[in-house]
């Protein structure tokens, strides 16, 4: 089991990026939260096997159709196991 938080830039925010990002994490069975920042970023938090995260953050990478990322930076975090399954906060 692994950590990561994601911060994610560029075209991110009003393209349904958080929503595609549920749905991969339910695809690849990985647990966490999403959530816009003030700043334009988006955040991911996700904790799963650690072949699951890498393919999850392949994703994230590449993002929906309509965004754009041009940025993503990524933190090591110990996993918490306080998450039962992945959401998408305001």
């Amino acid at each position: 089991m692994i950590a990561r938080k994601y911060l994610i830039s560029g075209v991110v925010q009003g393209v349904g990026f958080r929503f595609f990002v549920q749905r991969s994490s339910a695809r690849h069975q990985v647990r966490g939260y999403v959530r816009n920042l003030d700043d334009g970023r988006v955040e991911v938090l996700a904790e799963g096997p650690a072949e699951k995260v890498d393919v999850f953050r392949q994703d994230l990478a590449a993002g929906p159709a309509n965004a754009h990322v041009t940025l993503m930076e990524e933190i090591v975090l110990d996993p918490t196991g306080l998450y039962s399954g992945f959401r998408i906060e305001k």
